[in-house]
């Protein structure tokens, strides 16, 4: 896997590398976000390398005390570990060559009002329905709130809940046990149906319209590029057609000429 990887990021790097070079701006290439993110994929593989051999070197330093140099060389190794984990986006590279990423970007980038909306509309219902749980849970049915696993012991511990309740996931680890907390539960999680609705029908229509926009424009530059090379081959056809007439006229105006110089003495005597 070592050898598989260090081949796949040398690759990437000499593309980046090339890419950068041949850029126009090499301050619009920096600000790109797709290139910032094959930088970010690129070097936790060679600080990880570097980090491997000074761990190395540490080691054989501190084996004798092994007492500060401990604490740091977990730290370090922690941070080793969260560089490795961002190796994961080798996989956001596919967003250069796939129009269905390039559209999910697009559209995130388009919808910023509306997920803005959503997340205030959530944050409103959840501060909402969490006290009103528990409220319901604490005060009306204290024999389900003496359960520790299953109570709502405060309010931000119901934040959790009204989440994963507005959001229709339900995991059930907190389940409101008495009547009034169910009926806030139903409540919360017809609110939550709601108020994911409304901004998914405009986020609905942004996918689509960014889908059929980089569609048409990657059928452009397909023809525009089909129709370089269909203009290329006509040139040369028309070469080729063009080479007969113009040794058949050379022909022609030399056989003329000929014609001409033949004439004049005989006029002439």
């Amino acid at each position: 896997m070592f050898v598989v990887e260090s081949i796949c990021v040398a690759w990437f790097t000499f593309e980046f590398v090339l890419r950068f070079v041949n850029a126009q701006s090499k301050l619009a290439f920096a600000r790109g976000p797709l290139n910032v993110i094959d930088a970010v994929a690129i070097l936790p593989y060679y600080v990880s390398l570097a980090v491997d051999v000074r761990e190395e070197t540490r080691e054989d330093a501190t084996a004798v005390g092994a007492g500060a140099g401990r604490g740091y060389l977990d730290k370090l190794s922690l941070i080793l570990r969260l560089l490795r984990a961002l190796r994961i986006l080798y996989v956001m590279r596919l967003a250069r060559h796939s129009l269905g990423l390039q559209t999910l970007g697009l559209t995130m980038q388009r919808s910023m009002r509306e997920f803005g909306l959503l997340l205030l509309f959530v944050a409103v219902a959840v501060a909402l329905f969490s006290p009103l749980v528990h409220l319901a849970e604490s005060e009306l049915a204290p024999l389900a709130a003496a359960h520790p696993h299953h109570g709502f012991s405060s309010i931000p511990a119901s934040y959790w809940w009204a989440i994963i309740s507005m959001t229709t996931v339900g995991y059930g680890d907190m389940v409101p046990r008495s009547v009034p907390g169910q009926v806030v539960a139903l409540t919360s999680i017809l609110s939550g149906i709601l108020i994911m609705a409304f901004p998914a029908t405009s986020i609905f229509h942004t996918f689509s319209r960014s889908y059929q926009e980089l569609k048409q424009e990657y059928q452009r530059l397909w023809k525009e590029e089909g129709g370089e090379e269909e203009e290329e081959e006509e040139e040369e056809e028309e070469e080729e057609e063009e080479r007969p007439l113009k040794v058949e006229s050379t022909a022609a105006s030399r056989g003329n000429q000929e014609g001409i110089r033949t004439s004049l003495p005989s006029t002439a005597f």
